[in-house]
């Protein structure tokens, strides 16, 4: 590798950098270099492509340590792989100590070990080198050589063929031009064979980049220069939305791809029947009349039967998915394993369906690089367009796709080929949450009363979650916390779940509670103090706009909801007997794309009344859509401000 080698100097400011040509020279004076704990010199990785698309990388990364926790932070050196596709081990590495002297670290003493993993359990691996004690002052450089690729799991026959990407021939990377401290350079650059062609895009940034002719191959270089950590915002998206990225692919478009996903596991034989699974899929759509009877029964027992744990298997990890025997006889896998299942029950059931790659968490470019993390499954209904399915977002979710997964990219692995999807919006009102409280408050600051929650969609499930996954001892229990976290004098008196709250298919959730607070107004001199209940830490885990800082007055990157919603609050307190309510009557009203609110307060005939309505339309925004939803939601919280009644 073509390494770009440094002219150290004890004092960090001004950095003076030359490169091995001489061309090279950076003068840096910003204080953020000064001030950093460490400072990362060269951050560069030299990619040689092979003509079946392995790649053989160089890692070599050179940093200064500037300070004590600097030393501490940076004295273990760490890098993830994955066995069934890639091989990693330290080449060398070395410190030049400030004083002058170079110690070489020998690299034969680095650790290879398990890396820490939760819910998947594939084998992935970490390797380790321990510097022993930095001081500031001290420059460390290291090399890893890597060989394989990264985001695809298949497992291949022989040693060096599982170096092969599952795409034969194709190559592709995402490579993060954000950083976490403080760099000089930063360099990117890949060899190619002369008979590929390649495709890139460098998004929310700038960098300077070049293509030559070297060797029979085409060589791309990619840098930057003096780049700062990147600056996170509250509640922003993800980094790959907003920080600065190479997105790279010799695929020329998504339609490629998503042909081969379709061939690779129909020849494989992913969906093939099996004698009990169609027992079970004939069980199952008995008496079921339409397609969207079949397609939700099929759905939900998937979701609801099919256990997530992944544990290599393997032959069958990533793209290939498991086939109809393995996973209805496990009735446990990943992502892959649990929409498999659900495509082999639709097409035993007589639909045509197939698998579908997404990603979770993040937006996928236009440039066929493999963005994905998640499998989902699609099915054709009779006016031929295709429906997303997700049975493993959906369990004991009266939805068959989560809207928790809305505006989300999906690729369909179908016979005739696909573009890029992206999932809709799901509009408020399929999320909706509503409380209705019905009061009386006494002189002595006493609350008694009523209050019937009841929501649909991802709110449902938010609510019902305690009756499908927890223990039926812990039932009441759980209903007597939402009102402890009102009052910790709360005290529940009875209770109303309906029938069977476990059946989430029969309808919406609604639950009815009878309880008395003592003590719930504060009493001061001829007065009393009370918030809205409905305003006061009643099941605010379905609220989850309220963990969204709306303190922050301006964003420059988009941000996240968990969900689109609709959150309808209404209440009304009898008045003790002579009071009256200080607080001037009001009513607001506003619009926009991000969030609409509608609310009310006032007080008539010894009754206080309160309403809102409050519409959240989407789950990711824009950066522009902040100013709308800030003034709904801050509008909104501003009705849960204490109520003033004076005794006349």
């Amino acid at each position: 590798m073509r390494h770009l080698f440094f002219t150290l100097i004890a004092v960090i400011l001004p950095v003076s950098v030359s490169g091995q040509d001489g061309k090279c020279s950076l003068e840096c004076s910003d204080p953020a270099f000064a001030e950093a704990d460490c400072v990362v010199l060269l951050d560069s990785t030299d990619v040689h492509v092979a003509e079946t698309g392995s790649g053989s990388f160089t890692v070599y990364r050179k940093f200064k340590v500037q300070t004590e926790s600097g030393a501490v932070a940076n004295h273990v050196v760490k890098y993830d792989y994955d066995p069934l596709t890639a091989f990693a081990e330290f080449r060398s590495a070395r410190i030049y100590r400030a004083g002058g002297r170079v110690d070489e670290i020998d690299v034969r003493e680095a650790l290879d070990y398990t890396a820490p993993a939760r819910a998947i359990y594939w084998g992935a691996r970490q390797i380790m080198l321990d510097l022993g004690r930095l001081s500031p002052g001290d420059v460390v450089e290291y090399e890893i050589a890597k060989k394989g690729f990264t985001y695809a799991l298949l497992t291949g026959d022989g040693d060096e063929s599982r170096f092969i990407p599952p795409m034969r021939g194709q190559f592709y990377d995402i490579v993060p031009f954000w950083v976490s401290e403080p760099t000089v350079r930063k360099v990117y650059r890949v060899s190619i064979p002369e008979t590929k062609d390649m495709q890139f895009q460098f998004y929310q940034g700038e960098c300077t980049s070049s293509m030559r002719f070297e060797d029979n191959s085409k060589v791309y270089t990619f840098s930057g220069n003096l780049l700062f950590p990147f600056r996170r915002e509250p509640n922003m998206v993800d980094l790959f939305d907003a920080a600065p990225k190479l997105m790279m692919s010799s695929t020329p478009k998504w339609q490629d791809k998503s042909l081969w996903f379709n061939k690779v596991n129909e020849d494989y034989g992913s969906f093939e029947p099996h004698p009990a699974a169609r027992k079970k899929v004939d069980e199952l759509i008995k008496g079921k009349k339409t397609e969207m009877e079949k397609i939700a029964v099929l759905t939900h027992w998937v979701a609801d039967n099919i256990r997530y744990a992944g544990i290599s298997m393997g032959k069958g990890e990533g793209y290939t998915l498991h086939n109809t025997e393995m996973n209805f006889t496990d009735r446990c896998g990943v992502c892959k394993d649990i929409a498999g299942t659900l495509i082999s029950f639709l097409r035993m059931a007589g639909f045509e369906a197939y698998p579908a790659m997404t990603m979770a968490g993040s937006r996928v470019e236009s440039i066929p690089a493999d963005h994905f993390n998640h499998c989902v499954a699609v099915v054709k209904l009779s006016d031929g367009t295709y429906m997303p399915l997700d049975p493993t977002w959906v369990p004991f979710c009266r939805e068959l796709w989560s809207s928790a997964e809305q505006q989300q990219n999906y690729l369909p692995g179908v016979p005739e080929g696909s573009d890029l999807c992206l999932t809709p919006v799901s509009a408020p009102e399929n999320h909706y949450v509503r409380i209705r409280a019905r009061n009386t408050l006494s002189s002595d600051g006493t609350l008694s009363g009523t209050f019937t929650i009841s929501a649909e969609g991802q709110s449902d499930s938010n609510i019902r979650r305690i009756f499908t996954t927890g223990w039926q001892s812990d039932w009441k229990r759980s209903m007597e916390s939402q009102l402890l976290a009102v009052s910790p004098n709360a005290r529940l008196i009875s209770v109303d779940w309906g029938k069977d709250p476990k059946d989430y298919q029969a309808a919406p959730i609604e639950i009815s509670f009878r309880y008395e607070i003592p003590g719930y107004a504060l009493k001061g001199k001829g007065e009393l103090l009370f918030k809205p209940m409905v305003m006061n830490n009643l099941y605010n885990q379905v609220k989850s706009y309220l963990r969204i800082d709306t303190g922050i007055e301006n964003r420059k990157y988009g941000f996240k909801d968990s969900c689109s919603r609709l959150i309808e609050l209404d209440e009304t307190v009898r008045l003790p007997e002579g009071y009256v309510m200080e607080n001037a009557a009001r009513s607001d009203s506003m619009t926009s794309g991000a969030a609409d609110f509608e609310g009310s307060l006032s007080a008539e005939e010894g009754e206080m009344r309160l309403h809102q309505k409050l519409a959240l339309k989407k789950r990711v925004y824009e950066a522009s859509d902040w100013e709308g939803f800030r003034q709904a939601v801050n509008t909104h919280k501003s009705y849960g401000e204490y109520i003033i009644l004076k005794n006349n």
